[in-house]
């Protein structure tokens, strides 16, 4: 039975830091490629204006996923989180990591509404490639709330031993990918972009899509190799 109390025991502070400077440095050259590509359309959706849609969306996405590498260093080799919440502490991580995830795509929606159709090119393609997109997206979320569990898609592994014990998922998506919410849920923003037709939605997708593959290998992945060992 692994511990998380004898992992920490045998493991460097240092690994705090552990691919943390790569992550900063790779979000900073993304956000900066991101930005550049965004376009300043004329008018407003909402009150306010399409690029302000952009550029607050690709901010939660680098909140969020900044708070996560934080919070997952912090918990697994300080157990910081336990420590102020006890019990309850996986509770209150979600209460701080769900909102923002549900905001991402909702963001994304929002920001190609509002620059709806400046991708051109033919939209019933777009309409049905989107749609197509979403089909993977929604069947990989299935599979992670069935199979997988909100719990451990929360990181329970970094908090409690009875994560760290449980089997590997091999049901559903994840027959097909370990890593399937990053593999299949986040073409729903592929899909998002192309069924609003919007190109600032499409860099958000990409940008959304690349810096989730970041967080796994300067972060993740890291944090696998302590918990379960391989590196």
């Amino acid at each position: 039975m692994r511990s998380l109390a004898d992992i920490r025991a045998r493991t460097s502070k240092t690994e705090i830091f552990r691919g943390q400077m790569q992550h900063a440095m790779i979000a900073a050259l993304i956000t900066a490629g991101t930005c550049s590509l965004l376009k300043s359309p004329e008018g407003t959706y909402l009150g306010v204006t399409p690029i302000f849609w952009a550029y607050i969306t690709l901010a939660v996405g680098l909140f969020h996923q900044s708070m996560v590498a934080v919070v997952f260093r912090l918990q697994l080799h300080l157990d910081i989180m336990v420590r102020l919440f006890g019990g309850n502490a996986l509770k209150i991580w979600g209460a701080m990591f769900l909102p923002f995830l549900a905001a991402r795509p909702l963001l994304l929606l929002v920001a190609g509404l509002a620059d709806a159709g400046s991708l051109g090119g033919d939209r019933t393609l777009q309409l049905v490639a989107g749609g197509l997109l979403m089909l993977p997206a929604i069947w990989g979320m299935h599979s992670v709330i069935k199979y997988f569990t909100i719990s451990r898609a929360l990181g329970g592994d970094h908090f409690f031993d009875q994560y760290v014990n449980m089997p590997l998922v091999d049901q559903g998506a994840f027959k097909y990918s370990a890593n399937a919410m990053y593999t299949f849920v986040f073409l729903g923003m592929w899909g998002i972009a192309l069924l609003t037709g919007s190109w600032n939605a499409l860099v958000l997708a990409l940008f959304n899509h690349a810096y989730i593959w970041v967080h796994m290998y300067c972060t993740e992945r890291p944090d696998m190799d302590v918990i379960y060992g391989g590196g």
